[in-house]
């Protein structure tokens, strides 16, 4: 997991908490049957050096929170599954080719459609 976040930021430990707990439902257990490995970017520069890191240990997926962090993923890779939250525009960054059909190793979840949000 990659985020734009702080890993000592209350929201953040609970967005990890929620998030873990929902793993757990669906029957996923750290240390059992899954590895999390985690990269805390903040406005850290070095978003760059945390995707390598994570792309290194080979993962199956990988979650970023944050356009800031979907980037240097998608630069470094195009073919481990990016499954990305917390971005704005999806389709107008470059992230994906559509909101239906988001071909390529990307695809994710929106907090609306960017179209609708100046009004």
């Amino acid at each position: 997991m990659l985020s734009s976040l702080l890993a000592d930021d209350p929201q953040s430990q609970a967005r990890n908490a929620a998030f873990l707990q929902g793993l757990g439902e669906l029957g996923w257990r750290v240390g059992r049957n899954l590895e999390i490995n985690y990269r805390w970017g903040g406005i850290d520069a070095k978003r760059h050096t945390y995707a390598a890191e994570l792309l290194a240990l080979a993962p199956e997926a990988i979650l970023a929170l944050g356009a800031s962090v979907v980037g240097p993923l998608l630069a470094a890779t195009r073919t481990v599954p990016v499954v990305f939250t917390q971005v704005t525009d999806p389709v107008g960054s470059g992230f994906v080719a559509s909101l239906a059909r988001p071909g390529g190793n990307a695809t994710g979840f929106t907090l609306f459609e960017f179209g609708i949000s100046a009004k």
